[in-house]
C-alpha cells in the first residue's frame, strides 16, 4: 500500500486536488492510501471552506491553519507544521499542485525528509521572475521526482531543464476534470437561489471579471487605469466582479469604489454597470461565467477553464505560463494596454472573435492517467530519512 499525502492550500488547489483524490479513493483503495492536508493558506470560508462541500472533498485529515502573512511567514509556518505531519504519518509520496506557497513549502519538507515528491501541473513557465508564482514553480520543479504536465509546453520546459524523460508524464489537466464534473453537478443541483435570481436579471450578453494579482492591484498607478477602463466597458455591458479581499482593500484605500454597484436585490434588472460581489463559491461563479459573453481576468485557472469551454478570455497580464490557451485561440494577452482592452471587448460583442479549439488531452480524464502512474508497480520510491 502506497501512502500519499495530497496538499491543498489555496483556492485553485482544491479544484486540482478534488478529481485526483476522488479517483484514488474510488479506483485504487487496495493500492493507494491518500491523506488530505489543508494548509489553511486561504482561511476565509468563501475563499476556502465552502469548496470542500461544493467539490465533494471530504474534510481534511489535517488542517494546518497557517492563515495569512508575507510569503516568508506563510512558507515557514507551513513547513514547520507540515514536517510534523510527515514525521507522524510517514508517507511514501507527497503530491503538490500548482504554484502557491503551499506547493513549495510542502515540497521542501518532503524532499528534506527523503519523501518522493509529485508535482501536478509541473513545467509551466511565464518567464517572469517578478511573479511569486514563477519562483514557486521553478523551485518546486527543481526538487520534484515525478512530474505531471498539463500541456506539451510544460513537458518541453522540463526536458530542456534537464529533467529525466521517464519522470515526466503528459496527462492533461485535472482542472478540466473538475470543471466537467462540476458542470454535471450544477446541471442537477443548480446554483444558490440568490445567484439564480441575479443571473435571471442579466441581459444575454454580460462579462465576468476577476482581478487579484499584486502587479495589478497593489499600486494605485496600476489599478486606477484598469478601473477606468472597466467603468467604460460596463456602460456597454454589465461586468460581474466577484472581488478578492486583497483587491477590495486596495479599491477602498485608493478611493476607486465610486460607481461600482453592490446589488442588495439580486433580482433587479442589471443592464449595465460594474457589479461587485464578495468572493463566490465555485458553483455560483461557474454558473455565472459559463454563459458569459467574455471573461476578463488575471487568473491562471480561468484562462484554462474558459479555453475548455471556448469562451473568449482577455487576460490582464503581460505574459502567461499557459501558452496553449493562446494557441487554442480563446485567450488573448492584454497587458496594460487599456485601449486594447476596450477595443477587444467591443470586438467580442460584435461577434468578431474567431472560433477556438481545445488543447490535447483536456478531456476530463487527467486524474485517471495520474492515478495509473502513481499506482504502477514500477514506481520507485526513495528511502526516506525516517525509514
Amino acid at each position: 500500500m502506497i501512502k500519499i499525502i495530497l496538499v491543498a492550500g489555496a483556492r485553485p488547489n482544491f479544484m486540482k486536488i478534488a478529481p485526483v483524490l476522488r479517483v484514488l479513493r474510488q479506483d485504487y483503495p487496495d493500492r493507494i492510501a491518500p491523506l488530505l492536508v489543508h494548509t489553511g493558506q486561504h482561511y476565509d470560508r468563501n475563499m476556502s471552506g465552502s469548496f470542500f462541500d461544493e467539490l465533494d472533498i471530504p474534510r481534511p485529515d489535517y488542517n494546518l491553519e497557517v492563515g495569512s502573512g508575507s510569503h516568508a511567514q506563510q512558507t515557514a509556518a507551513i513547513m514547520v507544521r507540515f514536517e510534523e505531519v510527515c514525521i507522524q504519518e510517514k508517507p511514501d509520496m507527497v503530491l503538490v499542485v500548482g504554484d502557491v506557497n503551499s506547493t513549495i513549502a510542502a515540497g521542501l519538507v518532503a524532499k528534506k525528509l527523503g519523501i518522493c515528491l509529485v508535482h501536478v501541473e509541473a513545467g509551466l513557465r511565464s518567464g517572469d521572475r517578478t511573479m511569486p508564482e514563477e519562483i514557486n514553480r521553478l523551485a518546486t520543479d527543481a526538487i520534484t521526482d515525478i512530474f505531471f504536465t498539463t500541456e506539451k509546453h510544460g513537458t518541453d520546459n522540463l526536458l530542456r531543464e534537464g529533467k529525466p524523460s521517464e519522470a515526466v508524464h503528459f496527462v492533461g489537466h485535472v482542472m478540466i476534470d473538475n470543471l466537467f464534473y462540476q458542470l454535471e453537478i450544477l446541471s442537477k443541483n443548480g446554483p444558490s437561489p440568490e445567484m439564480k435570481r441575479f443571473k435571471a436579471g442579466l441581459p444575454r450578453q454580460y462579462a465576468c471579471l476577476t482581478l487579484h494579482r499584486p502587479s495589478n492591484v497593489d499600486r494605485r498607478k496600476d489599478l486606477e487605469p484598469i478601473v477606468q477602463a472597466l467603468q467604460d466597458i460596463s456602460q456597454k455591458i454589465p461586468v460581474v466582479f466577484p472581488c478578492h479581499p486583497r483587491t477590495r482593500a486596495r479599491l477602498e484605500e485608493f478611493g476607486l469604489m465610486s460607481g461600482m454597484r453592490e446589488p442588495k436585490d439580486l433580482s433587479m434588472p442589471l443592464e449595465k454597470g460594474l457589479i461587485l460581489f464578495p468572493p463566490l463559491g465555485y458553483d455560483d461563479f461557474l454558473y455565472l461565467w459559463k454563459d458569459a459573453a467574455q471573461v476578463l481576468t488575471d487568473s491562471g485557472g480561468l484562462q484554462e477553464e474558459t479555453t475548455a469551454l471556448r469562451i473568449p478570455c482577455l487576460t490582464l497580464r503581460e505574459n502567461t505560463e499557459r501558452p496553449v490557451t493562446l494557441e487554442a485561440g480563446s485567450n488573448m494577452l492584454i497587458g496594460r494596454d487599456m485601449d486594447l482592452l476596450r477595443k477587444k471587448v467591443e470586438s467580442i460583442l460584435a461577434g468578431e472573435f474567431k472560433p477556438s479549439g481545445v488543447p490535447e488531452l483536456w478531456d476530463g480524464h487527467a486524474s485517471q492517467r495520474i492515478a495509473q502512474v502513481l499506482s504502477a508497480p514500477e514506481v520507485v520510491l526513495p528511502t526516506s530519512r525516517y525509514a
